[in-house]
Formats: structure tokens, sequence, C-alpha cells
């Protein structure tokens, strides 16, 4: 009985192995670009004119709370301090319009450095080593049915994963899409709390999509040197990693400056980490 439950798992590790290294090439741009690959799949141009949509209702409700702001405050003197200068409020609307005209061309950036250290990170770990699924699958296949079952969970774990980066994707893509809404809040003080929560929780998700590619293919990578307790623990991790990072990423910094700041501190990251890469 052992024997042919033993063959079986071998038939569907022989079939999941290969599938599963090769599920990983392109996974990042597709998750950071999500509404590219819906558009493919859909075959009509119907998620990216969404974007165009949200831009504009976004920049006409600030364009609209300034003048309401202004003419309740400084007209009819019966919303907040009017003694207040005026250049307070006009800083507050040039900073929520700037942040939501410039946020597709810093999303660019930070797109580029998440898919390029992905990159980087992917051919560190897995550059130079060897891939013989036949002899994975066979020594899977002698070491035991408890090994053959553990090895299985793996795949479950991984399917899951990549579930979950499906659901990151279309995450971010709704981040994306809503943040000219959430921009509004830059123009009050009371509201700034929104903005800064919307950033972090982009972040989290733009972060995760890094750390868990990366463990992904280390999962991989021990899965094909048989170490498949390592295997499973890293894919494990990489399911958990939104929660894991939720517990210590905390965006710091006033209203505007937390977007463009986070940006240039996650650049500075990436051109350290990758001088350090080539030394």
């Amino acid at each position: 009985m052992e024997v042919v439950i033993m063959l079986l798992i071998s038939a569907i590790l022989s079939g999941c192995l290969v599938y599963v290294d090769t599920l990983l090439e392109g996974l990042v741009p597709m998750v950071l670009y999500a509404e590219r690959y819906m558009d493919t799949l859909l075959g009509i141009n119907a998620i990216e004119p969404i974007f165009d949509i949200f831009f504009a209702f976004g920049i006409s409700l600030i364009i609209l709370k300034f003048l309401k702001n202004g003419f309740n405050k400084y007209i009819l003197w019966h919303d907040g301090d009017a003694g207040d200068e005026p250049s307070t409020l006009f800083i507050g609307f040039l900073k929520a319009l700037a942040t939501s005209i410039c946020f597709p061309t810093m999303y660019g950036w930070l797109a580029t450095i998440i898919e390029d250290m992905s990159n980087e990170l992917i051919v560190l770990i897995s550059g130079g080593m060897p891939i013989s699924f036949e002899t994975v699958i066979a020594g899977i296949a002698t070491a035991g049915l408890f090994t053959g079952i553990v090895s299985l969970i793996f795949f479950i774990c991984f399917f899951v994963l990549y579930i979950q980066f499906l659901t990151r994707g279309l995450e971010i893509m709704i981040l994306r899409i809503g943040l000219p809404l959430a921009c509004v809040g830059l123009m009050d003080r009371a509201d700034s709390n929104l903005f800064k929560s919307y950033i972090q929780k982009f972040f989290q998700s733009t972060l995760a999509v890094l750390v868990q590619i990366v463990l992904a293919k280390l999962g991989v990578g021990l899965m094909l040197n048989a170490h498949v307790f390592w295997g499973v623990a890293s894919m494990v991790l990489a399911i958990r990693t939104p929660k894991f990072l939720q517990e210590f990423l905390i965006i710091s910094g006033g209203q505007g400056g937390g977007l463009s700041n986070k940006i240039y501190s996650t650049a500075r990251i990436y051109q350290m980490g990758k001088a350090l890469f080539k030394k």
C-alpha cells in the first residue's frame, strides 16, 4: 500500500516541480501591473481606463474641497479658524494635487526598483544551482512516505501562495486606482491619518511582493536540493509575510512627505543592496 501511495505522490510531484519553477518567472510584473494582464485575459481594454476615471474624479474632489474650505473659512467664517493663513490651505491643495498627478510616475519608479531587486535576489539565490528534477523525485521517493507527504504539503503551500500573489496584484491595483481619492485627505489635518494609513497599506503590499517572491524561490531551491522541511518552512513564511510585515512596518512622517520620502528611502535601500551584491 505504501509503495502505491509513493508512486502516486511521485507522479504528482513530477508534474508539479517543473511547473512550480517556471511559474515564478514574470510573476512580479504581473502583480505590480495586474491591469495589463487582466486586459489581456479579457481581450478588451476595460481595466486601464478605470484609472483615468478615478484620477479625474479625485482631481475634481480636490478642487471642490479647496473651494469649499476657502469659501466656508474666509467668507462665511464658520468652518475652522478664519485667522489661519490662506497659504496653509493653498499649500495643502498643492500637496494633494501634486501627489495625485505625480503618483503614476513615482509608482513606475517603485515598481522598477521592486522588479529589479527581486530579479537580482532570485539570480543570487538560484545562480549556479543544479536543477535535476529526476534526482529530486527519486530522492523523495526513496526517503519514505512521511517525506512524500511533506513534499505534497510544500506544493499545496506554493499554490496557496500563488493565489495570494494574484490577490495581492488586485489589491495593489485597487489601491492605485483609489489613491487620487485618498489624496483629498492631505488638505485637512483631521483627515491626514486616512492618507497615512492608505500609504502604509500600499507599501505593505508592494514590499510583501518582494519578500514573498524571494522566499518562494528560496523554497523551490531548497526543494530541488531535497531539503523538504526547509522548503516548507520558507513557503509557510512566504504565506505569512503580509501579517509579518504588518507587525513592524509603520509609515512615519507628515502629511505629504510620506509617499515621496518612502519611495526615496526604498530607492536608497535598493542602491545599497545592489552595491553589496556586486562586492
